[in-house]
């Protein structure tokens, strides 16, 4: 994506304002529809996709956060700090503000990649974007989710437990907003950051993808993309990532995989110990013992079949080798199907078997090479604009 100053930004978003104001009279004018080329430049949506945000002005923003009250701030990271707030209308939202820390250059980046990314999402598993502003700084803004992330809910002891139900419920939610980003939307979308706490709930527990600070676009004559540096959290990196840089939709279903994972268990990706979730749950999963991943709290409140499909469709996705992982086509065939699943037909070869277990990646996040940077911003997120009870880590 090419770097845009503050200026350009300026002169293009005012354009978008005007033409919002000229054509709110007309439902058919939906943002994204100018033929301007600069507009595609910040990924702006096209007509076909319908999703609708706008600008705000910094006042708008400014009077909805009582002038950013720190009793607002909701989140805080590297590069960003997320506040609640309320518009006139009386609409909860979260606005998410680059923050100074990070430089002008790479700010626009992070605001460009974003914006450009989510602005043109339209699905009931993805956070949509609301509106953005550039008037005295960069910001984007969000519905406000007041139930948090999937992480503050599953994580807090204060809490009951999520049932079961609910669980199931956001587990397939999350995959048919992941299948979206893979194979549905315009452009693919790997999302790379897939986590519980990027993972926001609606009022009747409807997940919803949010976060796409590190999201990349996959042109379709592409197969992946080589990153530098490594970027992401710990416990959720596949290993052709960590050690090659290589980052694909296999990538994100590693993550997905790591995240039923904790949606079964009720654990965190990386315990105390620092052992990661996904090599604590490989010989449970080999040995076929699926009730020992069950969250104990639950205390055996849980549907059979849907946690042999769950802990199935995770067994695939965490698998070491991309080669043998499913897509998120697969994946969601796998936890929808029922008892029709065939799991002979995702049999490995011995020799992969071999590999896999070689592999040993069990505790790969651990072993930091100096030539590879994990990113502070890893837990800053849309997401973490709304966990309430305090950031995830």
């Amino acid at each position: 994506m090419k770097y845009i100053r503050t200026n350009s930004l300026r002169r293009l978003f005012s354009l978008k304002r005007r033409g919002l104001e000229e054509d709110a009279s007309n439902p058919n004018v939906l943002a994204g529809e100018e033929n301007n080329e600069s507009f595609k430049s910040v990924g702006v949506a096209e007509p076909s996709q319908r999703p609708i945000w706008k600008c705000f002005s910094y006042e708008e923003i400014s009077d909805a956060t009582n002038c950013f009250s720190s009793e607002n701030l909701v989140g805080k990271g590297g590069y960003a700090e997320v506040y609640r707030g309320i518009l006139k209308n009386g609409d909860e939202i979260a606005v998410k503000r680059l923050t100074k820390a990070a430089t002008d250059e790479r700010k626009e980046k992070e605001f460009l990649t974003e914006i450009g990314t989510v602005g043109h999402v339209c699905h009931p598993n993805v956070m949509s974007l609301m509106g953005c502003c550039i008037d005295s700084g960069l910001y984007l803004i969000f519905q406000f989710s007041s139930r948090g992330s999937v992480a503050s809910l599953l994580h807090d002891e204060n809490l009951p437990p999520l049932e079961w139900k609910t669980r199931y419920k956001i587990a397939i939610g999350a995959a048919r907003g992941l299948h979206y980003l893979h194979k549905d939307c315009q452009r693919r979308i790997i999302h790379r950051d897939i986590k519980s706490s990027n993972i926001l709930l609606t009022s009747d527990f409807e997940p919803l993808i949010s976060d796409f600070g590190l999201a990349k676009w996959l042109p379709s004559q592409w197969t992946h993309h080589s990153i530098a540096p490594i970027e992401g959290t710990f416990g959720h990196l596949a290993p052709e990532y960590y050690m090659h840089g290589i980052v694909d939709e296999k990538t994100d279903v590693f993550a997905f995989g790591v995240f039923l994972l904790e949606m079964i268990s009720g654990r965190k990706p990386v315990d105390g110990s620092h052992q990661s979730l996904h090599s604590w749950a490989k010989p449970i999963l080999k040995e076929g013992e699926n009730e020992k991943l069950v969250d104990p709290r639950l205390q055996g409140a849980y549907d059979v079949t849907q946690l042999k499909r769950l802990a199935f469709a995770a067994s695939l996705c965490i698998r070491a080798s991309s080669t043998w992982r499913p897509t998120m086509s697969k994946v969601l065939e796998v936890m929808e199907k029922g008892g029709e699943m065939d799991e002979e037909k995702w049999n490995v070869p011995e020799e992969e078997e071999d590999q896999d277990e070689f592999w040993g990646f069990e505790d790969l996040e651990y072993e930091c090479n100096s030539s590879l940077s994990i990113s502070p911003r890893d837990s800053i997120s849309t997401g973490s604009f709304l966990e309430l009870r305090g950031l995830d880590t």
